[in-house]
Order: structure tokens, then C-alpha cells, then sequence
């Protein structure tokens, strides 16, 4: 028998966006920046990876900025950094387990977010490869509006 630990983490932290996801989000939101990627998983021209350290590097880029952070324990930093890039006017969306129990979704996702929650459980690829169960948490993805940008996402 699995353990509750066990159902809920992973020794990896590089699982890429199902691909139909992002194609919706990028034709809506036009992605210039992929913050948290690797040369084998971005799904933009530009990304930043683990060893530019994008926690403690500006996001700097003239469109808006996809994120799909690592789900650990960090998980709060990065949502943390990405509503303070949204502070220096740029949109940020990001792709995150929807735990509203957390202490970052009550900080910073419910009072400065759009939030749409998934309907279902993704299916995250691995190695460019679908993997062949669906993620055991509920999913979400957050709109931190840049200062100037208008809301994209409907209701």
C-alpha cells in the first residue's frame, strides 16, 4: 500500500505542461518567457533554468510569462516572485496544484489572482512523453495581471 506521502510527491521536478493546455493559454496570453523550464522541456524561445536561478533574476521580457514552477516545497517562492514580477508590470500565468489550503494561495492567489480552476486531473508529459496516470491533485491556473495589461481570461 502506497503512502499518503507517497501519492502526493515526486522525485522530479521537470514535468512539462500538457501541450493543449499551453497552446490555449499562449493563444490567448502570447508567451515570450518560459520562467521555470530546461533546454529539453520550455515551451517558449525564452526561458530561465536552474542555473540562472529565476527566483533571484528579474523576468525581464515585453510579453507575457508562462510558469509552471516546480511543485515541492518552494512551490510558495515561486508564487511569491511571480506576483512581484507582476508588480513591475508584466502578466504572469501559472500553472500550480490547486491547494487553497495553502498559505500562499491565501497570501498572494486569492487576493491579487484570476484563478480558473481545471475540471479532471492533467496528465504532466515526462521526457517529451505522456505519462501513463493523471497527477493526484486538482489543478489551477493564476492570472498576476501586469499594471498595464487588461484581464484575458473569461469568466
Amino acid at each position: 500500500m502506497l503512502s499518503k506521502q507517497a501519492c502526493f510527491t515526486s522525485n522530479r521536478g521537470d514535468w512539462q505542461t500538457p501541450p493543449q493546455l499551453f497552446e490555449g493559454l499562449n493563444a490567448t496570453f502570447g508567451f515570450t518567457l518560459d520562467a521555470a523550464a530546461s533546454a529539453s522541456n520550455t515551451l517558449c524561445r525564452d526561458y530561465i533554468d536552474a542555473e540562472r536561478d529565476a527566483l533571484a533574476v528579474p523576468w525581464d521580457t515585453d510579453g507575457a510569462i508562462w510558469l509552471n514552477p516546480p511543485y515541492g516545497p518552494t512551490v510558495g517562492k515561486w508564487v511569491a516572485k511571480a506576483y512581484a514580477e507582476s508588480l513591475r508590470g508584466r502578466t504572469v500565468v501559472l500553472l500550480l496544484p490547486a491547494r487553497t489550503d495553502t498559505r500562499w494561495f491565501h497570501d498572494f492567489v486569492l487576493p491579487h489572482g484570476e484563478i480558473l480552476f481545471l475540471r479532471g486531473r492533467l496528465r504532466f508529459l515526462v521526457d517529451g512523453a505522456e505519462p501513463l496516470a493523471a497527477a493526484p491533485f486538482p489543478s489551477m491556473v493564476v492570472v498576476f495581471h501586469g499594471a498595464t495589461r487588461e484581464s484575458h481570461v473569461e469568466e
